[in-house]
């Protein structure tokens, strides 16, 4: 089958996103902003307007990282965390939580580094990310967040997919809708 793509206008840029599909009734559009550094600095910088006030913001490894760090970068080189997808040597120790998303074909943990945790404890932490979609990521990095006692403030994303274009605790920049196994979009 010939790939098809779905194009889209993300803070003010076109990008065709490619289909991919997750079964035989349901693609996705595939988003990632690796190795595009022009929309990575336009949709930071649109966030950024949006998103309220915090002390520190996290993402998860690894689509989420070069968004979160070009947002610390603009907003005057601040510090970030990342939750990552394994334990690594340099950790003094770690939080961990599990994920399900549907990108990715089994299940996966994040994890947090103590030292981090206790830079966030009592501060407004904002979550980052590229694209949510069932929330699955989402809820993991909540829960490292909360383990270490930050205070979410806020949760950040390029696209809202499926139902995460419904919640109204996330600020998002665009609507990425869900296909069906032709490529058409879902309730149009």
């Amino acid at each position: 089958m010939e790939q098809m793509y779905h194009r889209m206008t993300i803070a003010g840029l076109e990008r065709d996103l490619p289909l991919c599909p997750l079964n035989e009734n349901l693609m996705i559009g595939a988003f990632v902003i690796f190795g595009d550094p022009e929309l990575t600095t336009a949709c930071a910088k649109e966030l950024l307007k949006r998103v309220p006030e915090y002390d520190y913001m996290i993402s998860a490894e690894a689509k989420g990282i070069p968004l979160v760090h070009e947002m610390a970068r603009l907003a005057g080189n601040q510090k970030y965390f990342l939750a990552r997808k394994s334990p690594k040597l340099y950790m003094t120790g770690v939080f961990e939580a599990d994920v399900h998303s549907i990108t990715t074909a089994k299940e996966q943990k994040l994890y947090l580094d103590t030292a981090d945790a206790k830079e966030m404890k009592g501060k407004r932490i904002l979550i980052v990310d590229d694209v949510i979609s069932t929330g699955e990521s989402l809820n993991a990095i909540e829960v490292l967040v909360n383990k270490a006692g930050g205070v979410i403030c806020g949760r950040a994303t390029i696209l809202a997919e499926g139902d995460a274009q419904n919640r109204d605790d996330l600020v998002y920049l665009e609507r990425l809708p869900l296909f069906d196994g032709k490529g058409n979009v879902l309730g149009e």
